[in-house]
Protein backbone atom coordinates (compact mmCIF):
# COMPACT_ATOMS: atom_id res chain seq x y z
CA UNK A 1 0.00 0.00 0.00
CA UNK A 2 0.94 3.02 -0.73
CA UNK A 3 -0.13 6.58 0.88
CA UNK A 4 0.25 10.44 0.51
CA UNK A 5 -0.92 13.48 2.70
CA UNK A 6 -0.14 16.27 1.18
CA UNK A 7 -0.94 19.80 3.75
CA UNK A 8 -0.65 22.98 2.21
CA UNK A 9 -1.79 26.60 3.87
CA UNK A 10 0.09 28.05 0.72
CA UNK A 11 -3.14 25.96 -1.57
CA UNK A 12 -5.88 27.78 -0.36
CA UNK A 13 -8.73 28.65 -2.36
CA UNK A 14 -9.31 32.17 -4.54
CA UNK A 15 -13.09 31.45 -3.64
CA UNK A 16 -14.24 32.74 -0.55
CA UNK A 17 -15.04 30.23 2.12
CA UNK A 18 -18.60 31.12 4.09
CA UNK A 19 -19.97 30.26 7.47
CA UNK A 20 -20.68 27.08 7.73
CA UNK A 21 -18.28 25.40 5.12
CA UNK A 22 -17.02 21.98 5.93
CA UNK A 23 -12.77 22.27 5.04
CA UNK A 24 -11.18 19.79 3.30
CA UNK A 25 -7.87 19.70 5.72
CA UNK A 26 -5.93 17.09 3.92
CA UNK A 27 -6.20 13.65 1.03
CA UNK A 28 -4.10 10.70 0.17
CA UNK A 29 -4.45 8.07 -2.20
CA UNK A 30 -4.03 4.33 -0.99
CA UNK A 31 -3.33 1.96 -3.02
CA UNK A 32 -3.55 -1.94 -2.37
CA UNK A 33 -3.64 -5.31 -3.92
CA UNK A 34 -5.85 -7.74 -2.67
CA UNK A 35 -5.72 -9.93 -5.32
CA UNK A 36 -6.17 -7.07 -7.86
CA UNK A 37 -4.61 -3.52 -7.54
CA UNK A 38 -6.83 -0.55 -6.39
CA UNK A 39 -6.62 2.82 -5.98
CA UNK A 40 -8.32 5.23 -3.18
CA UNK A 41 -8.68 8.42 -2.72
CA UNK A 42 -9.56 9.60 0.95
CA UNK A 43 -10.73 13.30 1.53
CA UNK A 44 -10.83 14.18 5.51
CA UNK A 45 -12.42 17.68 6.81
CA UNK A 46 -12.06 19.37 9.92
CA UNK A 47 -15.73 18.48 10.92
CA UNK A 48 -14.09 15.00 11.53
CA UNK A 49 -16.04 13.64 8.84
CA UNK A 50 -13.91 11.90 5.84
CA UNK A 51 -15.57 10.54 2.41
CA UNK A 52 -13.51 7.99 0.07
CA UNK A 53 -13.83 7.38 -3.87
CA UNK A 54 -12.40 5.19 -6.46
CA UNK A 55 -9.50 5.93 -8.53
CA UNK A 56 -8.48 2.81 -10.42
CA UNK A 57 -7.99 2.81 -13.90
CA UNK A 58 -7.42 -0.83 -14.83
CA UNK A 59 -3.28 -1.53 -15.70
CA UNK A 60 -2.72 2.26 -15.66
CA UNK A 61 -3.16 2.76 -11.67
CA UNK A 62 -0.25 4.82 -11.38
CA UNK A 63 -0.97 7.40 -13.52
CA UNK A 64 -4.47 8.57 -11.52
CA UNK A 65 -1.79 8.18 -8.43
CA UNK A 66 0.55 11.17 -9.84
CA UNK A 67 -2.28 12.50 -11.32
CA UNK A 68 -4.01 13.04 -7.86
CA UNK A 69 -0.84 13.98 -6.00
CA UNK A 70 0.93 16.11 -8.35
CA UNK A 71 -2.00 17.82 -9.58
CA UNK A 72 -5.31 17.44 -7.63
CA UNK A 73 -4.92 17.20 -3.77
CA UNK A 74 -2.82 20.26 -3.44
CA UNK A 75 -5.96 22.25 -5.03
CA UNK A 76 -8.21 20.74 -2.66
CA UNK A 77 -6.92 21.91 0.46
CA UNK A 78 -8.84 24.39 2.35
CA UNK A 79 -11.96 24.24 0.06
CA UNK A 80 -15.60 23.87 1.24
CA UNK A 81 -16.38 20.26 1.12
CA UNK A 82 -20.22 21.28 0.22
CA UNK A 83 -19.24 22.65 -3.39
CA UNK A 84 -19.13 19.62 -5.08
CA UNK A 85 -20.46 21.14 -8.02
CA UNK A 86 -17.87 23.79 -8.03
CA UNK A 87 -15.07 21.87 -7.47
CA UNK A 88 -16.07 19.46 -10.29
CA UNK A 89 -15.81 22.36 -12.83
CA UNK A 90 -12.69 23.30 -11.36
CA UNK A 91 -11.24 20.32 -11.81
CA UNK A 92 -12.48 19.99 -15.22
CA UNK A 93 -12.85 23.54 -17.04
CA UNK A 94 -10.11 24.47 -14.63
CA UNK A 95 -7.70 22.10 -16.41
CA UNK A 96 -6.74 23.17 -20.29
CA UNK A 97 -6.25 19.23 -20.86
CA UNK A 98 -9.55 18.00 -20.40
CA UNK A 99 -11.20 14.25 -20.60
CA UNK A 100 -9.18 11.59 -21.18
CA UNK A 101 -9.67 8.36 -18.74
CA UNK A 102 -6.50 9.51 -16.23
CA UNK A 103 -8.25 13.20 -16.06
CA UNK A 104 -11.73 11.58 -15.14
CA UNK A 105 -10.85 8.90 -12.93
CA UNK A 106 -9.25 11.34 -10.71
CA UNK A 107 -12.25 13.95 -10.65
CA UNK A 108 -14.37 10.76 -10.34
CA UNK A 109 -12.71 10.09 -7.04
CA UNK A 110 -12.73 12.83 -5.95
CA UNK A 111 -16.50 13.95 -7.08
CA UNK A 112 -17.44 10.24 -5.01
CA UNK A 113 -15.45 11.11 -1.96
CA UNK A 114 -17.64 14.47 -1.57
CA UNK A 115 -20.61 13.09 -1.98
CA UNK A 116 -20.11 10.57 0.58
CA UNK A 117 -18.62 13.34 2.78
CA UNK A 118 -21.76 15.62 1.89
CA UNK A 119 -24.11 12.55 2.54
CA UNK A 120 -22.66 11.34 5.67
CA UNK A 121 -23.16 15.12 7.09
CA UNK A 122 -26.71 15.09 6.47
CA UNK A 123 -27.05 11.59 7.88
CA UNK A 124 -28.73 9.74 5.44
CA UNK A 125 -27.55 7.28 2.52
CA UNK A 126 -26.42 8.90 -0.54
CA UNK A 127 -29.38 7.55 -2.67
CA UNK A 128 -31.99 9.60 -0.13
CA UNK A 129 -29.57 12.99 -1.26
CA UNK A 130 -29.70 12.14 -5.22
CA UNK A 131 -33.49 12.37 -4.73
CA UNK A 132 -34.76 9.24 -3.38
CA UNK A 133 -35.53 5.58 -4.91
CA UNK A 134 -36.78 4.67 -8.14
CA UNK A 135 -37.00 0.90 -7.12
CA UNK A 136 -36.79 -1.39 -4.23
CA UNK A 137 -33.48 -3.62 -6.03
CA UNK A 138 -31.40 -3.01 -8.69
CA UNK A 139 -30.70 -5.95 -11.20
CA UNK A 140 -27.70 -7.41 -11.76
CA UNK A 141 -26.41 -9.27 -14.26
CA UNK A 142 -23.23 -11.87 -13.44
CA UNK A 143 -19.98 -13.71 -15.91
CA UNK A 144 -20.81 -16.87 -16.76
CA UNK A 145 -17.33 -17.88 -18.49
CA UNK A 146 -16.51 -21.54 -20.40
CA UNK A 147 -13.46 -22.87 -22.58
CA UNK A 148 -16.54 -24.74 -24.89
CA UNK A 149 -19.94 -24.22 -25.52
CA UNK A 150 -20.74 -27.61 -23.00
CA UNK A 151 -19.00 -25.60 -20.19
CA UNK A 152 -20.53 -22.11 -21.07
CA UNK A 153 -23.83 -23.73 -20.44
CA UNK A 154 -23.21 -25.22 -17.76
CA UNK A 155 -21.75 -21.92 -15.69
CA UNK A 156 -24.92 -20.51 -16.72
CA UNK A 157 -27.06 -23.24 -15.27
CA UNK A 158 -24.36 -22.62 -11.90
CA UNK A 159 -25.26 -19.16 -11.67
CA UNK A 160 -29.07 -19.80 -11.92
CA UNK A 161 -28.61 -21.30 -9.24
CA UNK A 162 -27.01 -18.75 -7.34
CA UNK A 163 -30.35 -16.28 -8.23
CA UNK A 164 -29.06 -14.25 -11.32
CA UNK A 165 -32.43 -13.17 -13.64
CA UNK A 166 -29.54 -12.07 -16.42
CA UNK A 167 -26.50 -13.56 -16.85
CA UNK A 168 -23.60 -12.69 -19.53
CA UNK A 169 -22.45 -15.85 -21.69
CA UNK A 170 -18.70 -15.86 -23.04
CA UNK A 171 -17.24 -18.77 -24.55
CA UNK A 172 -14.14 -20.32 -25.91
CA UNK A 173 -13.18 -20.71 -29.31
CA UNK A 174 -11.55 -23.76 -31.00
CA UNK A 175 -8.16 -22.73 -32.57
CA UNK A 176 -8.11 -19.25 -30.79
CA UNK A 177 -5.79 -18.98 -27.95
CA UNK A 178 -7.00 -16.46 -24.64
CA UNK A 179 -10.32 -15.74 -26.18
CA UNK A 180 -11.82 -12.66 -24.45
CA UNK A 181 -13.89 -13.49 -21.28
CA UNK A 182 -12.64 -17.11 -20.66
CA UNK A 183 -11.64 -16.95 -16.68
CA UNK A 184 -8.62 -18.72 -15.06
CA UNK A 185 -11.16 -19.00 -12.36
CA UNK A 186 -14.76 -20.18 -10.94
CA UNK A 187 -15.68 -16.59 -10.12
CA UNK A 188 -13.25 -13.83 -10.00
CA UNK A 189 -12.15 -13.18 -13.63
CA UNK A 190 -9.24 -10.58 -13.68
CA UNK A 191 -7.61 -10.08 -17.30
CA UNK A 192 -4.53 -7.90 -16.38
CA UNK A 193 -2.27 -10.52 -15.95
CA UNK A 194 1.65 -9.48 -15.87
CA UNK A 195 3.71 -6.54 -15.92
CA UNK A 196 4.06 -6.99 -19.61
CA UNK A 197 0.60 -7.53 -21.77
CA UNK A 198 -0.17 -10.89 -22.64
CA UNK A 199 -0.71 -11.64 -26.50
CA UNK A 200 -3.73 -13.04 -27.47
CA UNK A 201 -4.93 -14.50 -30.64
CA UNK A 202 -8.23 -13.24 -32.44
CA UNK A 203 -10.07 -14.90 -35.68
CA UNK A 204 -13.16 -13.14 -36.21
CA UNK A 205 -14.54 -15.67 -39.24
CA UNK A 206 -14.23 -18.17 -36.25
CA UNK A 207 -16.17 -16.28 -34.27
CA UNK A 208 -18.66 -15.30 -36.55
CA UNK A 209 -19.83 -19.12 -36.70
CA UNK A 210 -19.18 -19.78 -33.04
CA UNK A 211 -21.35 -17.41 -31.12
CA UNK A 212 -24.82 -18.10 -32.61
CA UNK A 213 -24.15 -21.56 -31.91
CA UNK A 214 -23.72 -20.92 -28.30
CA UNK A 215 -26.91 -19.04 -28.04
CA UNK A 216 -28.42 -21.40 -29.73
CA UNK A 217 -27.68 -24.21 -27.10
CA UNK A 218 -28.09 -22.27 -24.22
CA UNK A 219 -31.99 -21.11 -24.95
CA UNK A 220 -32.58 -24.92 -26.29
CA UNK A 221 -31.06 -26.18 -22.60
CA UNK A 222 -32.27 -22.95 -20.44
CA UNK A 223 -35.49 -21.63 -22.01
CA UNK A 224 -36.34 -17.69 -22.51
CA UNK A 225 -37.08 -17.60 -18.51
CA UNK A 226 -33.30 -15.79 -17.74
CA UNK A 227 -31.88 -12.73 -19.74
CA UNK A 228 -28.67 -13.66 -21.73
CA UNK A 229 -26.30 -11.00 -22.58
CA UNK A 230 -22.61 -11.52 -24.63
CA UNK A 231 -19.80 -8.80 -24.79
CA UNK A 232 -17.94 -8.83 -28.15
CA UNK A 233 -15.39 -6.40 -26.69
CA UNK A 234 -14.94 -4.15 -29.64
CA UNK A 235 -13.69 -7.16 -31.84
CA UNK A 236 -15.83 -6.55 -35.27
CA UNK A 237 -16.44 -4.12 -37.80
CA UNK A 238 -20.25 -2.26 -37.93
CA UNK A 239 -20.84 -4.47 -41.19
CA UNK A 240 -19.74 -7.75 -38.77
CA UNK A 241 -21.60 -6.31 -35.82
CA UNK A 242 -24.71 -5.76 -38.29
CA UNK A 243 -24.40 -9.53 -39.13
CA UNK A 244 -23.62 -10.81 -35.60
CA UNK A 245 -26.72 -9.40 -34.10
CA UNK A 246 -29.33 -10.40 -36.70
CA UNK A 247 -27.76 -13.79 -36.77
CA UNK A 248 -28.78 -13.68 -32.60
CA UNK A 249 -31.90 -12.13 -33.00
CA UNK A 250 -33.80 -15.09 -32.58
CA UNK A 251 -32.53 -15.64 -29.56
CA UNK A 252 -33.15 -12.37 -28.02
CA UNK A 253 -30.75 -10.84 -26.22
CA UNK A 254 -30.91 -8.07 -23.30
CA UNK A 255 -27.77 -6.71 -25.27
CA UNK A 256 -24.99 -7.05 -27.64
CA UNK A 257 -22.00 -5.17 -25.74
CA UNK A 258 -19.21 -3.34 -26.94
CA UNK A 259 -19.51 -5.08 -30.80
CA UNK A 260 -17.52 -2.15 -32.77
CA UNK A 261 -15.27 0.55 -31.22
CA UNK A 262 -17.01 3.72 -30.95
CA UNK A 263 -14.82 6.58 -31.29
CA UNK A 264 -16.62 6.97 -34.96
CA UNK A 265 -20.27 7.27 -33.25
CA UNK A 266 -21.84 7.06 -36.60
CA UNK A 267 -20.57 3.25 -36.93
CA UNK A 268 -23.91 2.40 -34.90
CA UNK A 269 -26.24 3.63 -37.47
CA UNK A 270 -24.54 1.11 -40.15
CA UNK A 271 -25.32 -1.68 -37.03
CA UNK A 272 -28.76 -0.81 -36.00
CA UNK A 273 -29.72 -0.84 -39.90
CA UNK A 274 -29.34 -4.38 -39.85
CA UNK A 275 -30.44 -5.64 -36.07
CA UNK A 276 -33.18 -5.22 -33.49
CA UNK A 277 -31.01 -7.39 -31.17
CA UNK A 278 -30.18 -4.09 -28.24
CA UNK A 279 -27.48 -2.48 -28.48
CA UNK A 280 -24.88 -1.62 -25.37
CA UNK A 281 -21.66 0.66 -25.26
CA UNK A 282 -19.90 2.95 -23.10
CA UNK A 283 -17.49 1.48 -20.13
CA UNK A 284 -14.42 2.99 -21.85
CA UNK A 285 -16.31 6.52 -22.32
CA UNK A 286 -14.79 9.30 -20.26
CA UNK A 287 -17.35 12.06 -20.54
CA UNK A 288 -20.83 12.98 -22.03
CA UNK A 289 -19.25 13.84 -25.70
CA UNK A 290 -18.18 10.26 -26.04
CA UNK A 291 -21.87 9.08 -26.18
CA UNK A 292 -23.71 12.70 -27.19
CA UNK A 293 -24.74 11.63 -31.23
CA UNK A 294 -24.96 7.81 -29.80
CA UNK A 295 -27.72 8.71 -27.53
CA UNK A 296 -29.18 12.25 -29.67
CA UNK A 297 -29.57 9.70 -32.54
CA UNK A 298 -30.76 6.62 -30.75
CA UNK A 299 -28.02 4.79 -32.14
CA UNK A 300 -27.42 2.40 -28.73
CA UNK A 301 -30.09 1.43 -26.16
CA UNK A 302 -27.81 1.06 -23.03
CA UNK A 303 -25.11 3.37 -22.19
CA UNK A 304 -22.75 1.80 -20.16
CA UNK A 305 -20.63 5.09 -18.37
CA UNK A 306 -19.40 4.30 -14.80
CA UNK A 307 -18.82 6.39 -11.75
CA UNK A 308 -15.34 5.60 -11.91
CA UNK A 309 -14.24 6.63 -15.44
CA UNK A 310 -16.32 9.26 -16.25
CA UNK A 311 -16.48 11.29 -13.80
CA UNK A 312 -17.85 10.63 -10.73
CA UNK A 313 -21.73 10.87 -9.69
CA UNK A 314 -22.33 14.40 -10.77
CA UNK A 315 -20.83 13.89 -14.41
CA UNK A 316 -23.19 10.39 -14.50
CA UNK A 317 -26.17 12.21 -13.31
CA UNK A 318 -25.78 14.50 -16.48
CA UNK A 319 -25.13 11.42 -18.91
CA UNK A 320 -28.33 9.26 -17.38
CA UNK A 321 -30.27 12.57 -18.08
CA UNK A 322 -29.83 13.50 -21.46
CA UNK A 323 -30.42 9.44 -22.18
CA UNK A 324 -33.61 9.33 -20.62
CA UNK A 325 -34.99 12.04 -23.03
CA UNK A 326 -34.31 9.31 -25.50
CA UNK A 327 -35.57 6.15 -23.95
CA UNK A 328 -31.78 4.95 -23.82
CA UNK A 329 -31.32 3.11 -20.46
CA UNK A 330 -28.42 3.19 -17.78
CA UNK A 331 -26.05 -0.50 -17.75
CA UNK A 332 -22.86 0.58 -16.13
CA UNK A 333 -20.09 -1.56 -15.55
CA UNK A 334 -19.05 -3.16 -12.69
CA UNK A 335 -16.42 -5.46 -13.56
CA UNK A 336 -13.92 -6.17 -10.60
CA UNK A 337 -11.43 -3.23 -12.17
CA UNK A 338 -13.81 -1.23 -10.19
CA UNK A 339 -13.70 -0.99 -6.27
CA UNK A 340 -16.10 -1.79 -3.92
CA UNK A 341 -16.39 1.92 -3.33
CA UNK A 342 -17.37 2.31 -6.96
CA UNK A 343 -20.01 -0.36 -6.80
CA UNK A 344 -21.22 0.68 -3.95
CA UNK A 345 -21.86 4.42 -5.15
CA UNK A 346 -22.96 3.00 -8.31
CA UNK A 347 -25.81 1.03 -6.65
CA UNK A 348 -27.01 4.52 -4.93
CA UNK A 349 -26.77 5.98 -8.19
CA UNK A 350 -28.92 2.83 -9.90
CA UNK A 351 -31.42 2.94 -7.11
CA UNK A 352 -32.05 6.65 -7.50
CA UNK A 353 -31.52 6.94 -11.75
CA UNK A 354 -35.07 6.76 -13.23
CA UNK A 355 -34.26 5.24 -16.62
CA UNK A 356 -32.31 2.11 -15.04
CA UNK A 357 -31.68 -0.94 -17.01
CA UNK A 358 -29.61 -2.99 -15.61
CA UNK A 359 -25.47 -2.69 -13.44
CA UNK A 360 -23.28 -5.31 -13.93
CA UNK A 361 -21.74 -7.38 -10.78
CA UNK A 362 -18.86 -9.52 -10.75
CA UNK A 363 -17.60 -10.48 -7.62
CA UNK A 364 -14.87 -9.63 -5.82
CA UNK A 365 -12.45 -11.92 -3.63
CA UNK A 366 -12.97 -12.31 0.02
CA UNK A 367 -9.48 -10.21 0.48
CA UNK A 368 -10.79 -7.40 -1.22
CA UNK A 369 -14.18 -7.71 0.53
CA UNK A 370 -12.36 -7.89 4.07
CA UNK A 371 -10.28 -4.66 2.55
CA UNK A 372 -13.42 -3.09 1.52
CA UNK A 373 -16.42 -3.21 4.16
CA UNK A 374 -19.80 -2.51 2.05
CA UNK A 375 -23.43 -2.82 3.39
CA UNK A 376 -24.91 -3.69 0.08
CA UNK A 377 -26.24 -7.11 -0.52
CA UNK A 378 -27.38 -9.67 -3.11
CA UNK A 379 -30.37 -11.66 -2.91
CA UNK A 380 -32.35 -13.54 -5.74
CA UNK A 381 -31.22 -11.76 -8.72
CA UNK A 382 -30.73 -7.76 -7.23
CA UNK A 383 -28.61 -6.17 -5.09
CA UNK A 384 -29.12 -4.21 -2.59
CA UNK A 385 -28.16 -1.11 -0.64
CA UNK A 386 -28.29 -0.45 2.93
CA UNK A 387 -28.75 3.11 4.92
CA UNK A 388 -25.59 3.71 6.09
CA UNK A 389 -25.27 7.44 5.74
CA UNK A 390 -22.78 7.71 2.37
CA UNK A 391 -22.46 5.35 -0.26
CA UNK A 392 -21.29 2.69 2.81
CA UNK A 393 -18.41 1.23 1.34
CA UNK A 394 -15.26 2.25 3.77
CA UNK A 395 -11.71 0.77 3.75
CA UNK A 396 -9.55 -0.74 6.61
CA UNK A 397 -6.32 1.07 5.96
CA UNK A 398 -4.16 -1.59 8.17
CA UNK A 399 -5.47 -4.38 6.48
CA UNK A 400 -4.87 -2.63 3.47
CA UNK A 401 -1.27 -2.42 4.06
CA UNK A 402 -0.33 -6.07 3.99
CA UNK A 403 -1.36 -5.81 0.07
CA UNK A 404 1.30 -4.25 -1.83
CA UNK A 405 1.03 -2.81 -5.48
CA UNK A 406 1.90 -5.39 -8.05
CA UNK A 407 2.53 -4.05 -11.48
CA UNK A 408 -0.25 -5.88 -14.05
CA UNK A 409 -1.11 -5.12 -17.42
CA UNK A 410 -4.35 -5.95 -19.71
CA UNK A 411 -3.44 -8.42 -22.74
CA UNK A 412 -3.43 -7.39 -26.50
CA UNK A 413 -4.71 -8.78 -29.28
CA UNK A 414 -3.17 -9.87 -32.40
CA UNK A 415 -5.16 -11.36 -35.37
CA UNK A 416 -3.58 -14.58 -37.05
CA UNK A 417 -0.95 -12.73 -39.46
CA UNK A 418 0.43 -11.33 -36.55
CA UNK A 419 -1.01 -7.51 -36.90
CA UNK A 420 -3.02 -5.66 -34.14
CA UNK A 421 -6.45 -5.55 -33.12
CA UNK A 422 -8.79 -4.83 -30.67
CA UNK A 423 -8.61 -5.77 -26.88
Amino acid sequence: MQTNDLLSPSAAPTASVHRGAVIIRSARVIVTCPGRNFVTLKIETDQGVYGIGDATLNGREKSVVAYLEEHVIPTLIGKDAQRIEDIWQYLYRGAYWRRGPVTMTAIAAVDTALWDIKAKLAGMPLYQLLGGRSRDGVLVYGHANGLDIEHTVDEVGRYKEMGYRAIRAQSGIPGVKGAYGVGRGDMYYEPADGTLPTETLWNTTAYLSYAPKLFEKLRDTHGFGIELLHDVHHRLTPIEAGRLGKDLEPYRLFWMEDSTPAENQEAFRLIRQHTTTPLAVGEIFNTIWDCKDLIQNQLIDYIRTTVVHAGGITHLRRIADLASMYQVRTGSHGATDLSPVCMGAALHFDTWVPNFGIQEYMRHTPETDEVFLHDYSFKDGYLHVGDTPGHGVDIDEALAAKYPYEPKQLPIARLQDGSMWNW
